[in-house]
């Protein structure tokens, strides 16, 4: 109870709730932006937490990240375009009921849901993140580096039909985490002899490279798209919200796909959608109607996407193992400020992991409340031309990593790699496996560094009880894409 009142004391500072104000109703904006996203506004606001007190920096991050699909929906519901990835999905039956001159029930059901989906996660995180932390100090150094190994091969096998890409590209990420001088025997690696490249490459700069500087650069050279935006009515939203207690059933069952998938490395909010939607169209009395303006497909999309943030933070409070991209950057404010996740964050700041629980809860609320009001004035957002958005998150991006280090050659860097993403993206590729790789392979090479020390034989690796489960994950993982490509293979001779 008093580490619950500390943590409440440590919520009720000014700046902290500047932060939580600023994060979610900046989230709910960035969303309703087609083409900007969460990965965007968190990488550019990034470099601002670091000089912040780390609950103030992660207020503001997971505000942007809780958020960011609420918005994300209004576009998607209204036009046609989905705010976030995420958000395609509500696409498929929210546009349709608007196009039926219900655009205020389907705004109504996406916020509903997704306040749903994000309390239940949030209740999950408070009871399964503790449970998490008391079976972490089992985990040793091999313990450790096999389950980063995991993440890796489910970010990997989770991209499906990118199979090969997504393993090139998260080995490229765990290459560029070991440029730079090694850490025990201080000998330089992969610098070439450029004294630039002996602190290493910033995984900051490379955030917003790949993410940042990368979507302006799409949106720059994309034309300016004319939209035309429905009526909406002003009253109702609250008293049609009330509609999620006739879809209550798919909600719950929606929202635990997220929770399960949040807290899978690799999985996240793509998988979880697709479950819940598909679970709920089988399930359905009208499945003929899902992609023709089905409430239910609102409500499975919504919830799922929504209750993926906190069970996201499970892992990472816990372990210390971010799930993907966002609580990557999220990662990185806490080793900042030397704030280590994990058993001892647990045991000796609790009123920290407090603060944080309620913080989320709060974020929520507000962003509803916020929805409520403004939703009529957010549409104006989608109204923005893109070449003038693209400019100015350049700007805003190249600002930030410029402030990091005072480096124009960080500038060059994130650049160079501003570049590249903006090639994968056209190529349509995935950018989350190289900071994952570069996140989780400094991790492996840590513990792996460490555990080398007790091992003779190579299967004194695996001599203990989690890291034996943890291997046999690894090779299930790897058998069933292997299993999936050779029947694909055979079915495609059958057919031929």
């Amino acid at each position: 109870m008093e580490s619950f009142l500390s943590g409440i004391e440590l919520l009720a500072r000014w700046d902290v709730i500047a932060a939580l104000i600023v994060g979610s109703i900046g989230g709910v904006l960035v969303g309703a932006m087609p083409g900007v996203g969460a990965a965007v506004a968190i990488a550019i606001a990034l470099p601002v937490t670091f000089s912040l007190e780390p609950i103030v920096g992660l207020t503001l991050l997971l505000g942007i990240y809780g958020s960011s699909m609420f918005g994300g929906a209004i576009p998607a519901i209204l036009v046609n375009t989905p705010g976030t990835p995420v958000n395609a999905l509500t696409t498929y039956d929210g546009y349709p009921m608007t196009r039926r001159g219900e655009a205020r029930r389907a705004l109504s059901l996406a916020y509903s849901a997704s306040f749903y989906g994000a309390v239940l996660s949030i209740f999950a995180l408070i009871l399964l993140a503790p449970v998490l932390a008391r079976v972490a100090p089992m985990f040793g150094a091999r313990e450790i580096f096999l389950a980063a190994l995991l993440g890796i091969v489910l970010v990997v096998v989770t991209h499906r039909g990118q199979v090969l890409p997504a393993a090139i590209l998260a080995c490229l990420g765990i290459f560029l985490s070991t440029i730079g001088i090694e850490p025990s025997a201080y000998t330089q690696r992969y610098t070439f002899g450029q004294s630039w490249l002996q602190s290493g490459v910033d995984l900051i700069v490379v955030v917003l490279g790949l993410f940042a500087i990368s979507q302006a650069l799409v949106l720059l050279m994309s034309k300016d798209k004319r939209v035309a935006l429905p009526h909406v009515e002003k009253s109702g939203f609250f008293r049609q919200m009330r509609e999620l207690w006739v879809y209550r059933r798919i909600a719950s069952v929606a929202s635990a796909f997220g929770v399960v998938c949040g807290m899978i490395p690799g999985v996240g909010e793509f998988m979880s959608q697709f479950m819940s939607y598909s679970y709920a169209q089988r399930t359905s009395k009208t499945p003929e109607l899902f992609g023709k303006g089905n409430p239910e497909g609102i409500v499975a999309s919504e919830a799922a996407n929504n209750s993926v943030p906190a069970a996201a933070m499970i892992p990472l409070l816990a372990l210390g193992i971010p799930g993907e991209e966002l609580t990557a950057m999220m990662l990185a404010v806490f080793y900042v400020h030397n704030v280590v996740p994990g058993p001892r964050l647990f045991a000796e700041q609790m009123d920290f992991i407090y603060a944080l629980y309620i913080s989320l809860f709060l974020l929520n609320v507000m962003v509803v409340a916020f929805l409520f009001f403004a939703t009529r004035t957010l549409m104006k957002v989608m109204l923005i031309p893109n070449r003038f958005l693209g400019m100015m998150i350049l700007t805003f991006s190249l600002i930030g990593i410029y402030t990091l280090r005072n480096s124009l050659t960080d500038i060059a860097i994130a650049s160079a790699f501003g570049v590249f993403g903006f090639i994968l993206k056209r190529l349509e590729l995935p950018t989350s496996p190289i900071i994952l790789g570069m996140v989780l392979g400094k991790l492996m090479e840590d513990r792996l560094r460490t555990a080398m020390a007790r091992v003779r034989e190579p299967w004194d690796f695996i001599d203990r009880p989690i890291a034996f489960v943890l291997f046999l994950m690894i090779l299930a993982a790897i058998g069933a894409q292997v299993w999936t490509v050779l029947k694909a293979r055979r079915q495609g001779g059958a057919d031929g």
